[in-house]
């Protein structure tokens, strides 16, 4: 389930947000993509600024409308496939979109991508916590273990 928002006129017309209050219903990275396949979409890819902030404006308006939101990242579309590069330099380029789109846009928080066994990426969303060197946790992004739950 989720919420889907349609757009007349732009490249994506769709896109759907899927938050789970309930921690044992949110998945792991695989999961969500699979999620997203099966009902005719794609883990979200995102290609600008303008895009950006596109989705933190519906985040913004989807908290707003008393749903209960709290802290909880969301699944992003990129990735890193090969973990042989990953403590190395070149790790920040290894992140590809799941949906093979080629944008070069990132909106990394502070010190991330930390790599490692860190693959996956969230968006985050976490506006109970205390801000970091990077401000809030809101909306930049993180990569994390694809394992976890989001």
């Amino acid at each position: 389930s989720g919420q889907k928002v349609c757009y007349g006129d732009l490249k994506r017309s769709c896109y759907k947000l899927a938050y789970f209050q309930d921690l044992s219903r949110r998945v792991g990275f695989q999961e969500a993509r699979q999620a997203c396949e099966i009902d005719g979409g794609a883990l979200l890819s995102l290609e600008s600024e303008a895009e950006q902030q596109l989705i933190e404006n519906m985040l913004q308006n989807l908290t707003k409308s008393g749903s209960g939101i709290s802290d909880g990242d969301f699944w992003i579309g990129l990735w890193r496939s090969d973990d042989g590069l990953a403590t190395s330099s070149a790790c920040p380029d290894l992140y590809r979109w799941a949906d093979a789109s080629i944008s070069p846009f990132r909106n990394w928080y502070t010190d991330e991508p930390s790599c490692g066994s860190e693959a996956c990426v969230v968006m985050y969303h976490q506006p109970t916590a205390n801000p970091g060197l990077g401000g809030p946790y809101l909306y930049q992004w993180n990569d994390d273990r694809c394992n976890m739950k989001h």
